[in-house]
Parts: structure tokens; sequence; C-alpha cells
């Protein structure tokens, strides 16, 4: 991914875990697998859909080649996504999945999203609103890294009600090591190597 516009040697892969999400339109050209939004089609408009989201970056090399993995889960339906770029870092992977995650949902939903990153979490919930009010720089007056996919991220969640939980990483979480097991599989994809059973 890369919203806004995924930056050369980056691409996104979805595959179905039960009944899936449909990702949004894509610019020609970019690899990816569609199908059905999360949650019941039968849902009542009026109903709030709550979606679960387990989201994880990886990189090997900081910068190097990078992935990103998402699983999604309502009720009995489930999704998986993943993607990664040939040169990024683990900061802007982290990002790219909870973008994903959240570009994929395409109504108004409660989402509960899990990640291992401190920087995701901490960012959306409280720098941010220094950061805009300073005109998207930090304290000391540094433009603020990855600004375009905060940005991004910022939109999204503005278009649902979220709540940011941070998991540790690498400690047994089964939905933290599923959305880590996807986000080597973008590395895997994106560097060659044969992906990880």
């Amino acid at each position: 991914m890369s919203p806004p516009g995924r930056p050369k040697g980056s691409y996104r892969r979805a595959q179905p875990a039960g009944t899936p999400v449909s990702p949004p339109g894509r610019p020609k050209g970019e690899e990816r697998n569609a199908s059905p939004a999360v949650g019941p089609a039968s849902a009542s408009h009026a109903e709030i859909t709550q979606v679960e989201v387990y989201a994880d970056g990886a990189c090997r090399g900081n910068p190097g080649p990078g992935g990103w993995g998402v699983w999604l889960k309502s009720g009995a339906h489930e999704k998986e996504l993943w993607g990664g770029a040939r040169d990024t870092t683990n900061n802007r992977m982290e990002l790219t999945a909870v973008i994903e995650a959240l570009t994929s949902i395409k109504r108004r939903c409660r989402v509960i999203i899990h990640t291992d990153s401190q920087y995701v979490r901490n960012g959306i919930t409280t720098w941010i609103h220094n950061w805009k009010a300073r005109g998207w720089r930090t304290a000391d007056g540094k433009p603020v890294k990855n600004a375009e996919l905060w940005h991004e991220l910022d939109r999204l969640d503005a278009m649902h009600d979220v709540d940011w939980r941070w998991v540790r990483g690498h400690a047994g979480d089964p939905g933290n090591e599923r959305a880590d097991a996807l986000a080597n599989r973008g590395v895997d994809e994106v560097t060659g190597a044969r992906a990880r059973g």
C-alpha cells in the first residue's frame, strides 16, 4: 500500500480466510485479490458492526525491504491482507498495516485495532493533536516523519469509532502472531523469498 499513492516497488495482497473484505479500487497495474466486505451482508444500516483488527509491520534492515500484515474479524467472518515494499522502514510498514485495515472497511464501524507499535498507537491517540496544532511539526520544529501516512490515517480514523489497543509483540498473542506472519509473508514476496508456511 502506501496511501496516498503507492511508492514504486510496493504492492498489496488480500486472501480470503472465511468471508473477506474488499479493498477499494487501486491504481491500474497493482496486484490485489478482492472479495466482499467483512461483516454480515444482512446487517442493518442502523446497526454498528464491530470489527476486530490485528495489524503488524516488519522490516529486514531499517530501512530495507518491509512488509505489513492485517487480520480482520467480524463475527464469523474474517480476512487476511498483506503487502510490502522493497525500500521502506518498520514505522512505515506499521502505519501501512493500520491504514490498509481501515481502508478495507467499507462502512462506519466500531473498530478495535490491536497493534504492537507504540509509535502508531501513541501517534494517532496523542501526538497527532500537537503535530496538527504546530502545522505538522514536532516539538523541536522538525517536520513530522511519514506525514503523508499520518494524514491518511487521521482521515480514516475519523470515519470509524476506533479503539486503539497496544499489545506486546512476540509474546504469544494469537492475533498479533498471525499479523506478524502475514507481514513477514509480505517481506518474503517483495524480496522473492519463498513464502513462509
